[in-house]
């Protein structure tokens, strides 16, 4: 108990926001009479928080290095009205279309990037002006007007699901249940990999009993999750996209230089500059990344719309900050994790969605949001200074 203990001591900002997501899941599923975790309502969270988790795994970057991106929200809109313009209007094949989509918005992410890390204007004002730049634009390309429908084939890639989901036994999609396991063994293959190599070199390690209690409830969430999904439709394409998007982000973050850069710009930037960190060149990136995964989110959201709207991707850049600062990342920079900034996105989802189940009004549902962002960041200060 007191090694149990002082793990979660030592882990406090890991730690918390994911006690925090199980507190949140529970007490919805109770007042919502049990309607949370019904599997129709577990495939929705999936589909309905997508475009948040990808936001998030950008955003956190951007934190990383002490700064923020306003302008998401905008770009998702303006690569929705792009992209809906070379199907719909030019006849242009999806998947040209989609790579297409995906270099504008690496377009605009270098476009900021250049003024932020080059000419040193404050990531803030560049940002914001580019919020007002992609929205004008999002407006000047649809004409004030929607723009639909897009191919059935652009549609699945937010809204579809794996083949096979008539292979069936008890009523459950068989290649979710597989999934899970599979998934289940890789996660426990990684785990036992990173401990042994944490011993060979002389890090310090957890408790073998300690280890293996986490993995049995990682295991135990990643097949109740998939249990709940074969007994729907079966696995949604986006969550592939999902899981492939935060294990690469993880790995760059963790295990590469780049991700050891973005740290030490972020800690301080004139420490990493005096180390050898091209700092200007990685702040470059990091927006241009940005751009990437907000063109990457506009795709997603205007497929599950089936439409591209001018007011797609209203508030989105909140909904991205708020995931990373609630999933522990310091709003001073150098401190969060690519799993902290999920974990963030979802107590945001549960949040969003237990409160629509119950019929709490947008105007509540807004202020609730605001308060557990203004707790979380109020959490990390705290332990910031116990520290």
């Amino acid at each position: 108990m007191n090694q149990l203990t002082n793990y979660f001591k030592n882990n406090i900002r890991q730690n918390g926001m994911v006690l925090a997501l199980v507190f949140i899941m529970v007490l919805f599923q109770i007042l919502t009479g049990g309607i949370l975790f019904r599997p129709m309502n577990v495939n929705n969270l999936v589909l309905q928080n997508a475009y948040v988790l990808i936001l998030a795994t950008g955003m956190l970057l951007a934190i990383l290095t002490g700064n923020i991106d306003l302008s998401v929200g905008s770009v998702v809109a303006f690569v929705g009205a792009v992209s809906a313009v070379m199907m719909v209007n030019w006849g242009v094949p999806v998947w040209l279309t989609i790579i297409s989509a995906l270099i504008v918005g690496m377009a605009v992410g270098a476009f900021h990037g250049y003024f932020i890390a080059y000419m040193r204007i404050p990531a803030f004002i560049v940002t914001l002006a580019g919020m007002l730049i992609w929205r004008g634009l999002t407006m000047v390309i649809l004409k004030g007007q929607t723009l639909s429908p897009f191919e059935k084939s652009f549609q699945a890639m937010s809204a579809g699901y794996l083949p096979g989901r008539d292979i069936t036994i008890g009523g459950l999609n068989v290649i979710s249940l597989l999934a899970g396991l599979v998934i289940s063994l890789v996660f426990a293959a990684m785990v036992f990999k990173s401990r042994k190599n944490k011993a060979k070199y002389g890090f310090e390690v957890i408790p073998m009993w300690l280890e293996l209690f986490k993995i049995a409830i990682v295991i135990i969430a990643i097949n109740l999750l998939t249990f709940s999904l074969a007994a729907y439709n079966g696995i949604p394409i986006v969550l592939i996209l999902l899981i492939g998007m935060i294990g690469i982000y993880t790995f760059i973050t963790q295990r590469t230089i780049f991700g050891r850069h973005v740290y030490a710009l972020g800690g301080n930037e004139k420490a990493a500059k005096l180390s050898g960190v091209k700092t200007k060149r990685v702040m470059f990136l990091v927006y241009t990344n940005m751009g990437l995964l907000s063109a990457l989110a506009g795709l997603v959201v205007a497929g599950r719309l089936n439409a591209a709207t001018p007011k797609a991707g209203t508030m989105f850049e909140l909904d991205a900050i708020a995931s990373c600062f609630i999933g522990g990342a310091s709003a001073s920079g150098g401190i969060g994790t690519v799993i902290g900034a999920i974990v963030g996105g979802l107590v945001m989802g549960v949040l969003n969605n237990g409160m629509s189940i119950m019929g709490v009004s947008v105007d509540w549902q807004q202020a609730i949001k605001g308060l557990v962002l203004l707790g979380a960041v109020f959490f990390d200060v705290v332990a910031k200074k116990k520290s």
